[in-house]
Formats: structure tokens, C-alpha cells, sequence
């Protein structure tokens, strides 16, 4: 990617003056186009600068994402510049400001679509995980090893220097019922490792945390282990897909209970996605409920699932080429944003931090070697991209990590992924250009991963899944 000497002097000058302070470096959009101010993370809420920061958007993954296996930029939304400044005409009209996608390429250029999301006031949500290098619920301590982590570090590298990447999601619905529970370490050993690349590498402070399957029997449990521990372990924020309310239905019926219920939750929590589809799919009520104060100072907003129908009937709009069909969810969408506008003031947020107390071993929270705080040591191998950077990214292309060798076989010590070193020019390397992108300176392991691995070999679940 480009940078011009203004961008470069700018970088270095900011990078001189906060040498000596992790994670000082901010993006900040320039140019002639809109600009756009980085998201940060206050107490249980998103902050764009000074005012509240609501997540009203879509999922967005043309082609759906478990099919992405070239590299040529059909299965990444991102990089597809023509199809990308297509669909931001459809954001526009629904008039949300996030997208969430699932699948990138971390080899390709995403500069023009960044760019032009920005210039609309999107910004973008990112899942780092891709079909080929991802954690598999069947057996997570082999599929989390350098290889993995590498490609995982080499998407953040691509993404960082854009003023609008707003967060990065560790993974998605690796937990999704009981028997999956002793996977949960890995999870969070992920989103342990991604903050401290992003802080090794002296990049802005990218908020980072997990998208969780809504399972009833340990719903909470997952919440509450995702911001336990030391602050290196926890999560800068949590999400759940969230499919309790189908039509015709009530606030007081399908969400009120789980709001009560996360009341005291100290860190940002939202739906990662949501829109039930059984009976008519018209999103009454629940888009004036997210923007209410019965949940804002709870929730930040959410994802309504999705934008193109991708043969599930979740699509709000059928493509073919370069049309774009919108269907009779997008108009209900489109209504339901347009006369619940996200509202005034701080919603009611709060400031504490606290840490949750670590679920305990029950019949539905099955971990055990990694008990309470303990977590898998970050593979051998991996610790030098903190240092020296991920370097090149191995694309959608890529020969896969799940079966590559180098897992992690120790337990980590209290406090291990703390930033203790900033990089020398870490995030001068890696800046992008246009309105999104230029830079400113502002013991060992028991049986659980074999126990994890019998359960679901047993399980109709069994198979790969994103993390």
C-alpha cells in the first residue's frame, strides 16, 4: 500500500513522542473525503470522541463466508471495490452507520472500499478468523498454534491503520452448547493474544471481543468468563446473537429478562446479530427497544442479520450482478432506523470497570483444566510477532492452519499477555491511504482438549467452526 511523505513524517513524528507509552497511536481519517473518529471503549459503552457511540447496522458477507477459498477478492467484500461502492447505495438508504464481515482477504488491498465506507459513516466490525484458519470445536488446543495466530495478527496488520475499523471479533459461536464449554480457554487465549499484538505493535487501541451463540444454559456463564481475570485476559467487549424475538413479540417478552439480567455487565455488550425470521419479518419494536433507556445502559446497539440473501430467507436485498433487489425486511429495516434515531446524551452508561467473577465447573460450564483465570500459554513461535510483526498474511488461499503443528502445551502465567515492549515503527509500517486511513499519534495442559474433542466427535454439531 501507498503512503506519501506527509503521511510518513506525520507517522514518525508521532511515533517519537510516544515512544515510551504502549498503544498511544490513533487513526485518524484526513483528506478531502468525510471523516470519521475512532471508536474507544468507556466503562460499558462505545465512545466516538466525546459522544455515545451506538452500533445500528448489518451483517454483510456477500456470498457467505464459510464459502471463501480464492484469492481474488470475490468472497471478500472489502476488497470487491465495484460491489462494495454498490452495496454502501443500500447502507445509505437503511441509514446505519456499522457492518459487520465475516470473511477478508488479508492479502489484498482494501484501501477504496475502507475509504468509501468512511466517507458514508460506516464503520466496519471484522471477524480476523477465515473457513481454513480458525479454532475447530473438535479439537482446539491442535487448531491453536502459530500458524493460526500468524494469519489471525497478519488481518489486524491490514486493518489497524483505518480510522473506521471500529473492533475485531476474536470469534464466533465457538460455544454453542454444553459439551463445547472446555473450549472456552481458547477463546479467550485468542482475544488475550490479539490485544497485546495490537498494543506490541503500538497500534491504536482497536477494541477486541467475542460474538457468542444465545445459549439459554450458560449464557451468562460465557459473558461473565469473557471479562473475568487479569485486564490482559478480559475482553474489551461482549456480543451474542440473539434470535429470541420473532414476530409478533414484545420488549417485555424477548429482551427484558436478559437486559435485567446483564444490568451490572461492565463492558460494552450488543447484539452481534439479530432478526428472526418466523412469522412476518418486520423488526417492530425491536429497533425503538435497542435505542430505548430501558436498554442503553446496557446495551450499544446491534446487527441485524443480513444484508443479501444467501438462501437461510435472513437476506434483506437479492443481488444478481450489479442489481440490487431490495426486499420487504430492508423497507421494514430501513422504517424502523429512520423513526428510532440513536439517541441523545450518555444513555445512562456506566463507568465501572470491575471485573466479573469466573463462572464455576457445572453441568452446563464443563471447563476444568483451565479453571477460573488459568489460560492456554500462547504457542511457541507466536510471541515473535510481537515483537518483528506478522508479516505477510496467508490469504484466503492458504494451505490452512487447523492441522499445522506448534499448538500451545503449557498454562500461562497471571498477567502474561500484558504489552511490556512497543514495537520501533510498528504501526508506520502498516498505515493505509484515503479518508479512512492516515496515522496520528494521540504448568501443563490436562485432558480437557481431548475431553472437548470426545463430546463433539458425539455431537451433531461436530465439524469445523469459526472462532
Amino acid at each position: 500500500m501507498k503512503t506519501t511523505t506527509s503521511l510518513l513524517l506525520a507517522a514518525t513524528a508521532a511515533l517519537t513522542s510516544a515512544v515510551a507509552t504502549p498503544a498511544r497511536i490513533e487513526a485518524r481519517a484526513s483528506g478531502t473525503s468525510s471523516t470519521l473518529p475512532t471508536v474507544t471503549v468507556k466503562g460499558n459503552a462505545f465512545f466516538a470522541g466525546d459522544q455515545r457511540f451506538y452500533i445500528r447496522g448489518i451483517d454483510y458477507q456477500p456470498g457467505g463466508s464459510s464459502g471463501a477459498a480464492g484469492s481474488d477478492g470475490a468472497s471478500d467484500p472489502i476488497a470487491n471495490v465495484e460491489n462494495c461502492k454498490r452495496d454502501i447505495v443500500e447502507f445509505k438508504k437503511l441509514g446505519i452507520n456499522t457492518v459487520r464481515v465475516y470473511t477478508v482477504d488479508n492479502t489484498l488491498n482494501h484501501d477504496e472500499c475502507m475509504s468509501a465506507l468512511a466517507d458514508a459513516g460506516i464503520y466496519l466490525a471484522l471477524d480476523v478468523n477465515t473457513p481454513k484458519y480458525s479454532i475447530r470445536r473438535d479439537k482446539p488446543a491442535q487448531s491453536y498454534n502459530a500458524v493460526y495466530l500468524q494469519s489471525l495478527f497478519a488481518t489486524v496488520d491490514a486493518f489497524q491503520g483505518y480510522s473506521n475499523t471500529l473492533l475485531f471479533f476474536s470469534g464466533n459461536e465457538v460455544i454453542n452448547d454444553d459439551t463445547s464449554t472446555p473450549c472456552a480457554p481458547y477463546v479467550k487465549a485468542v482475544t488475550r493474544d490479539l490485544k497485546q499484538y495490537i498494543g506490541s505493535r503500538g497500534y491504536r487501541k482497536i477494541p477486541v471481543g467475542y460474538s457468542a451463540a444465545d445459549v439459554e444454559s450458560n449464557r451468562y456463564e460465557m459473558a461473565d468468563y469473557m471479562n473475568c481475570g487479569t485486564d490482559d485476559q478480559r475482553s474489551d467487549f461482549y456480543a451474542f446473537n440473539d434470535y429470541s424475538w420473532c414476530d409478533p413479540s414484545t420488549y417485555e417478552v424477548a429482551w427484558q429478562p436478559k437486559v435485567e439480567k446483564f444490568g451490572n455487565y461492565s463492558i460494552p455488550l450488543f447484539l452481534s446479530e439479530f432478526g428472526c425470521i418466523k412469522g412476518t419479518r418486520t423488526f417492530d419494536g425491536q429497533i425503538a427497544a435497542l435505542m430505548s433507556s430501558q436498554m442503553t445502559s446496557v446495551y450499544s446497539g446491534g446487527l441485524a442479520y443480513e444484508y443479501s440473501e444467501e438462501g437461510s430467507g435472513y437476506g434483506l436485498v437479492t443481488l444478481s450482478g450489479s442489481s440490487v433487489s431490495e426486499g420487504s425486511s430492508f423497507t421494514a429495516l430501513q422504517s424502523q432506523f429512520s423513526s428510532n434515531p440513536a439517541p441523545q446524551g450518555d444513555g445512562g452508561y456506566k463507568m465501572s470497570s470491575a471485573a466479573s467473577e469466573c463462572p464455576a465447573q457445572s453441568s452446563t460450564w464443563e471447563v476444568t483444566d483451565f479453571s477460573g483465570e488459568a489460560l492456554p500459554a500462547i504457542p511457541d513461535g507466536a510471541q515473535d510477532y510481537m515483537k518483528n510483526g506478522a508479516g505477510t498474511g496467508p490469504g484466503l488461499a492458504g494451505s490452512g492452519s487447523q492441522d499445522a503443528g506448534g499448538q500451545s502445551t503449557a498454562t500461562a502465567s497471571a498477567g502474561s499477555g500484558s504489552v511490556t515492549a512497543v514495537a520501533t515503527g510498528g504501526a508506520a509500517s502498516a498505515t493505509q491511504s484515503g479518508a479512512a486511513g492516515s496515522l496520528r499519534a494521540g504448568g501443563e495442559m490436562g485432558v480437557a482438549p481431548w475431553v472437548c474433542a470426545a463430546v463433539v466427535v458425539m455431537s451433531t454439531m461436530f465439524g469445523a467452526a469459526l472462532l
